[in-house]
C-alpha cells in the first residue's frame, strides 16, 4: 500500500510539473478585456472559444487571459484606446462608443441597412479591409462585426404601424436610429443598456429597441408584453470592434502571427455573426414561452417605415460628402457587400 501511495504521489507531482511547464512555455500571455459578464453570448459563444482555439493551435505558445465585465478598469468607451495604447493586448467593444472615430463604419448603423448578422458582419469586415485602413491604422484588426438586427419591445402597447408609436418614449440604440425615430415624430431617450429594465418598469421608457440577444440576459421579455419584428431588411444594427495591440502583434514570430491571422478576417467575422444569429433564435424563445405577442412589419408597411426614415440616410450621405468622403459610393458599397454575402 505504501508503495502505491508513493507512486500516486509521484504521478501527481509529475502531472503538476507538466502543467506548470506548459504554462511556462507560453511565449506570449495576452490580456483580453471586454465589457460583458461571463454568462453573455459574446463571452461564452465567441470570445472564450476563440481564445481557446488560438491557444491550442499555438501548442500553448500563446496564452490568453480573458477579463470580462471591465475587470481591468476603465469604461467600455475606453476599451479601443486601451488596446491602442497597450494597456491591454486585445479588446472587444461597441465601435459606436467612440463617436467620430470610425465615420466610414457608420454606414452599417443606418436604418434598414443590415441583413443577417453573419452576412452583415462579413460585409463589414471586407468593407473595413478596403475602406477603413486609415481609421484602424493604430491597431491590428482581428474582426469587425454586427449583431442580429434589432426589434421593438413594447411595455403596454402593440406596435403594428408607425402611428402606434405616437406618444411613446423609445430608447434608441444609436445616434442614427435616434434621428430615424425623430423623423417619424417619436421621442427618444438615451440611457445605458443596464438601466433599461428599471426604466421600463418605472415607465421612463415605453419601448426598447434591441436584439433578443440583449433582451434575454436583461430579462426585458419579462417587463414587456409585445414585440415587433421587421421582415425583410433589418431595422438597424450596431457595430463591434475586436482588435489587438499592433506592437504586440508585430513582435510575434511569423508562425504565431499566422495563427492569429488564421483566426481573423472575413471568416472570423462570419463566424461571430453566425453565433449571434443562432443565439438570437434561442433568446427569442423565452419571449414566446412567456406568451408575449408578436407583430411583424412587412410588405407595404415596411416600405412606409423605410421611406419615412430615408432622410436620415440621405443626410448621412451629405454629411460624409461635407467631411471629404464619397458618401454615396460608401453607402452603395455597404449595400452591395451585404447583398453579396446574403446571396452566398
Amino acid at each position: 500500500m505504501k508503495k502505491i501511495k508513493l507512486t500516486s504521489l509521484a504521478f501527481m507531482m509529475s502531472s503538476m510539473m507538466s502543467i506548470n511547464a506548459l504554462a511556462a512555455d507560453a511565449e506570449y500571455t495576452l490580456k483580453l478585456h471586454h465589457m460583458l459578464p461571463p454568462a453573455s453570448n459574446a463571452h461564452s459563444n465567441f470570445l472564450a472559444p476563440w481564445a481557446k482555439k488560438v491557444e491550442e493551435e499555438s501548442n500553448g505558445r500563446i496564452k490568453i487571459d480573458i477579463y470580462p465585465a471591465m475587470q481591468l478598469g476603465g469604461k467600455p468607451a475606453q476599451l479601443f484606446d486601451q488596446t491602442r495604447k497597450g494597456i491591454v493586448d486585445i479588446s472587444w467593444t461597441v465601435a459606436g462608443y467612440t463617436p467620430g472615430r470610425f465615420p466610414k463604419m457608420t454606414s452599417f448603423e443606418l436604418p434598414f441597412i443590415p441583413g443577417s448578422a453573419k452576412a452583415t458582419s462579413m460585409a463589414l469586415q471586407e468593407y473595413a479591409e478596403t475602406e477603413m485602413q486609415d481609421e484602424l491604422k493604430d491597431v491590428h484588426l482581428l474582426a469587425l462585426h454586427t449583431h442580429t438586427p434589432g426589434s421593438l419591445h413594447s411595455r403596454d402597447k402593440r406596435v403594428k404601424s408607425i402611428e402606434d408609436l405616437e406618444g411613446l418614449k423609445v430608447r434608441a440604440p444609436n445616434k442614427y436610429m435616434s434621428e430615424a425615430f425623430d423623423a417619424i415624430g417619436v421621442n427618444t431617450v438615451f440611457l445605458p443598456v443596464p438601466e433599461m429594465p428599471s426604466a421600463l418598469s418605472k415607465g421612463v421608457i415605453d419601448v426598447a429597441v434591441l436584439p433578443y440577444e440583449v433582451v434575454l440576459p436583461m430579462k426585458i421579455h419579462e417587463l414587456v408584453g409585445h414585440h415587433t419584428e421587421f421582415k425583410g431588411k433589418g431595422l438597424y444594427s450596431n457595430t463591434f470592434a475586436f482588435t489587438m495591440n499592433k506592437k504586440v502583434y508585430n513582435s510575434m514570430p511569423a508562425d504565431l502571427q499566422k495563427i492569429i491571422d488564421n483566426n481573423s478576417g472575413v471568416a472570423l467575422a462570419g463566424h461571430i455573426g453566425e453565433r449571434f444569429d443562432t443565439y438570437e433564435v434561442f433568446a427569442r424563445k423565452f419571449a414566446v414561452e412567456r406568451g408575449n405577442t408578436f407583430d411583424y412589419i412587412e410588405g407595404a408597411e415596411h416600405q412606409r417605415w423605410e421611406d419615412a426614415m430615408a432622410p436620415v440616410v440621405d443626410k448621412w450621405v451629405e454629411d460624409m460628402n461635407d467631411d471629404g468622403y464619397e458618401g454615396q459610393r460608401l453607402l452603395d458599397k455597404t449595400r452591395a457587400l451585404i447583398k453579396k454575402y446574403e446571396d452566398l
